[in-house]
């Protein structure tokens, strides 16, 4: 299996991040990825940046080093309706939002709560793919979350960090569930590296482990193909990247 786009990054902007864009683009390179997603976290996020720095991606150019940039964003779920921490004003800007728990922000709470808000924010109509859902902090009813999912068009992300046991522990065996039962409801699913320096752009060996072991059809995992990525953007109601006519 090829992976040719990173779903999730970060940059310093992130406050807990170590790598500017141009260093995470030319590792991008370096690594033969095509697109490469930067999703700095939003500012509920301790550290994280003003939404400025959101609204202001236009600025960015389309390609650094070669690598197609998509303009994104690691927003926060901040309750149970489903609210993410950014204005109305910034979707406009972006071509990718996850959207996240995080603890200094989404205090765990019962199943029941992490289920309603993650099927509050789907049903929202903001966010394109959920992040890192594996963390055993927020255990969710699978099947109802990942159905609506489907429902709506959002991608469900293998977020491979998680599957390291460096951050999150315990997500593998969650991770392993969440891909089992999105192959049985059709989910797409997406391949995050969560990268915080430069060199672990484009680390998705587990991920991608993970996904071939439940045997995961190529034709649902988003970050195979440039035009399988570039086409899940259309579905979602996102205006076509002209610059990026040869990638569809």
């Amino acid at each position: 299996m090829e992976i040719v786009v990173d779903s999730h990054t970060h940059t310093i902007a992130s406050g807990h991040a170590y790598s500017t864009i141009i260093e995470n683009a030319l590792a991008s390179k370096n690594k033969g990825l095509k697109l490469l997603c930067t999703t700095d976290h939003a500012p509920e996020m301790p550290g994280a940046p003003h939404y400025w720095h959101f609204n202001n991606q236009r600025i960015l150019p389309r390609f650094l080093h070669d690598v197609g940039i998509l303009r994104g964003v690691e927003a926060n779920t901040l309750n149970v309706e489903g609210q993410l921490d950014l204005p109305p004003s910034s979707y406009q800007h972006l071509d990718w939002v996850i959207a996240s728990f995080h603890e200094p922000v989404f205090t765990p709470s019962t199943e029941e709560v992490h289920t309603r808000a993650l099927i509050n924010v789907i049903r929202n109509g903001q966010v394109d793919v959920l992040g890192h859902l594996g963390n055993p902090n927020y255990p969710f009813d699978i099947e109802a979350v990942l159905k609506c999912a489907k429902e709506h068009n959002v991608a469900i992300e293998v977020n491979n960090t998680s599957l390291t046991g460096k951050s999150r522990k315990g997500s593998d065996v969650r991770c392993s569930r969440i891909v089992e039962l999105g192959k049985e409801i059709g989910v797409y699913f997406t391949t995050g590296s969560d990268a915080h320096f430069c060199e672990e752009i484009a680390r998705l060996d587990l991920a991608k482990t993970l996904l071939s072991q439940h045997e995961i059809d190529e034709s649902k995992i988003l970050t195979t193909s440039t035009t399988r990525f570039l086409n899940f953007l259309l579905l979602r109601g996102k205006p076509r990247i002209e610059e990026f006519s040869h990638l569809y």
